[in-house]
C-alpha cells in the first residue's frame, strides 16, 4: 500500500511539472518583443570587421608631483554592427 502511494506521488508531480512547462512556454511566446517597429525600416546596416582604434592618454601626474606626458595606445574595437538610418 505504501508503495502505491509513492508511485503515485510521482505521478502526480510528474503530471504537475510537466504542465507548469507548458503553461510556461505559452506565456514565454506570447511575450516575445516585436522586431517590427514603425520608422525602422528604413535602416543600412553594415558590418565592421574588428580594428585598432589609436586612443589619446593625456599627461598626468603621480602622487609625488612628477608631471608624465600624454601618449597614444592602439586599442581593440571588435567585429560590431553599425546602422544608420
Amino acid at each position: 500500500m505504501l508503495m502505491m502511494g509513492v508511485r503515485f506521488t510521482r505521478v502526480v508531480a510528474a503530471v504537475a511539472l510537466a504542465g507548469g512547462a507548458l503553461v510556461a512556454s505559452v506565456g514565454t511566446a506570447s511575450a516575445a518583443p516585436s522586431h517590427h517597429e514603425p520608422g525602422h525600416h528604413h535602416q543600412r546596416c553594415q558590418v565592421v570587421q574588428g580594428h585598432f582604434e589609436r586612443t589619446w592618454h593625456p599627461a598626468t601626474r603621480d602622487r609625488h608631483g612628477k608631471r608624465h606626458p600624454g601618449y597614444w595606445t592602439r586599442t581593440w574595437v571588435p567585429t560590431h554592427q553599425v546602422c544608420e538610418r
